[in-house]
């Protein structure tokens, strides 16, 4: 496959929040971040954040983040659904490397469906994802996407919703 061929813009943002939230009316809503988070998002990056806020998609109990990420040398777009606190969708919506681009397929994505936090305080991802050969950093930069959409979801009111409706019962 020719560097050129792993390159590309694969799903837009409106395509991606049509498949994850089915013609539900969803708003953008924004995440503030306070100290003790952002220390935390600096650990699962393994880099600083200076961002005060996140922007992300919520509704129910689902929400949809779109992180960029580094692999080797240029960003990754990733969009991540979350749903209960479990990852239903991993998305690669844009790809710069000219290597790595294997990430994209579904038979690499799919990997992390239904994959959630170990615990609350333990930002990691409750399983393991295969790597694959010549697409290290590539991998690398999904599990960071993925697992920063997880810990975010969990800071959202749309992580407590079934909680609170099966409180009611």
């Amino acid at each position: 496959m020719s560097a050129w061929a792993q390159r590309g813009s694969f799903m837009s943002i409106d395509e991606l929040k049509s498949q994850a939230f089915a013609g539900e009316d969803v708003q953008w809503q924004m995440l503030w971040i306070n100290k003790n988070q952002r220390h935390q998002i600096e650990a699962i990056l393994g880099r600083s954040f200076k961002s005060l806020r996140v922007r992300y998609l919520g509704g129910g109990s689902k929400t949809l983040w779109v992180f960029e990420e580094i692999g080797k040398e240029l960003p990754i777009t990733v969009g991540v659904v979350v749903d209960n606190g479990k990852i239903t969708q991993v998305e690669v919506m844009e790809y710069r490397e000219s290597r790595g681009g294997e990430v994209r397929y579904p038979f690499f994505t799919q990997q992390f469906q239904g994959l959630g936090l170990a615990s609350a305080e333990q930002a990691k991802l409750d399983g393991s994802i295969d790597g694959i050969t010549g697409a290290t950093l590539s991998v690398r930069a999904l599990k960071k996407i993925a697992t920063l959409a997880l810990f975010c979801h969990q800071l959202t009111p749309f992580a407590h919703v079934q909680n609170n409706q099966l409180s009611n019962l």
